[in-house]
């Protein structure tokens, strides 16, 4: 804890005091010593002796004489002493003023003093409170400096963020708009690929019509004149079909069922080998490999078509697990459209193998 300020009344007490003790202690010194002062011994009066001639007088004029010298004699001697000792009370009351002015000089220096150290402590109070103020004032200059450059940089950050998610927004508003405008290409272009190829299964539609009547018309009239070709020779093959139909009934009963059945196989499977890699063939061609691709895949889709070759519908039996390379595997299948090829098979034979085929697909190939 600091020390309380001291009055001005307060720093005179104790040098006062010690003023008036030692007033009292010289004086009473003083007064001692006088008291004490031994008794001088009587001084001898100086006798001058003048050799003058006397005349002569009586002896009641020279007992006069003598009686008034002795007296003057007397008289000196007391006097002497009351001024030794006037003198010595004047010294003593010259060295007890001295002795005071001293203590009140002291006294004053030392008053002087303590008021000095009180204007300096007042002083420094003063300097360490201007100082705290000034301290003060700079730690809120400071603080209120600190608090605005905070602001500051709070609301450049904000306005950087607000700006950031403005250009953010502006990018993926004109990424969406990207996409949308790209998504609408794709679907104007799907939709004039289905349109083209709707154009191409109408065309191919309408000249299979075609042919199929040129040839409906070409098998009448080749009918017709087979017909008449065969009326002309009916009467004279009918001699020859007997002899034949002899001789095939023998060949006939040579054969067993199992030959029969194995010829059968073995013309239907050349058959569906030769039209199997016909649809392996075109279904590559439509097929494309999509980035989820890996070698050890495969799926398995049902296609199913008409007696004119037209795919009607393809769908996966088998999954690969990966709807991506399930769904370009059906694509394929929908894109090739229509295997005019097929037309070349009897019904019996296209009901019993291409009505519905299954075709499986692989990243690494394709295969029936």
């Amino acid at each position: 804890m600091q020390d309380r300020e001291r009055s001005p009344s307060e720093g005179y007490f104790w040098p006062v005091v010690w003023a008036l003790v030692l007033h009292v202690v010289i004086f009473a010194a003083l007064f001692v010593s006088w008291a004490m002062a031994p008794e001088l011994p009587q001084s001898k009066p100086i006798v001058q002796a003048k050799l003058v001639q006397l005349k002569s007088k009586s002896p009641a004029q020279v007992q006069t004489e003598q009686k008034l010298a002795g007296e003057a004699k007397k008289t000196s001697s007391r006097q002497y002493e009351v001024e030794q000792m006037e003198q010595r009370k004047a010294e003593q009351q010259a060295q007890a003023a001295a002795a005071a002015a001293a203590a009140a000089k002291a006294a004053e220096q030392k008053k002087a003093e303590d008021a000095r150290k009180a204007q300096q402590v007042e002083t420094a109070q003063k300097a360490a409170e201007a100082k705290a103020e000034a301290a003060k004032a700079e730690a809120a200059a400071k603080a209120e400096k600190a608090a605005q450059e905070k602001a500051a940089a709070e609301q450049q950050r904000k306005s950087e963020l607000a700006k950031k998610q403005a250009e953010e927004a502006a990018q993926k508003k004109a990424a969406a708009e990207e996409a949308k405008k790209k998504a609408a290409e794709e679907a104007q272009k799907k939709a004039a690929e289905a349109a083209e190829k709707k154009a191409a299964a109408d065309e191919a539609k309408k000249k299979a019509a075609e042919d199929a009547k040129k040839k409906a018309a070409e098998q009448a009239k080749a009918k017709a004149a087979e017909d008449a070709k065969k009326k002309a020779a009916q009467a004279a093959a009918r001699k020859a079909a007997e002899d034949k139909k002899a001789q095939a009934l023998a060949e006939l009963l040579s054969d067993d069922t199992q030959r029969q059945q194995a010829m059968a196989d073995e013309v239907g499977d050349e058959v569906a080998s030769n039209f199997d890699d016909l649809i392996v063939s075109l279904v590559s061609e439509q097929w494309r490999r999509p980035p989820s691709a890996r070698n050890g895949m495969s799926v398995e889709v049902q296609i199913e078509m008409l007696p004119d070759g037209t795919v009607t519908n393809a769908s996966v039996t088998r999954s690969s697990g990966d709807s991506a390379f399930d769904s370009s595997a059906v694509a394929a299948v929908r894109n090739v459209g229509r295997i005019p090829e097929m037309q070349q098979l009897d019904r019996p034979t296209f009901d019993q193998l291409y009505r519905k085929r299954r075709i499986i697909f692989k990243p690494e190939d394709l295969s029936l």
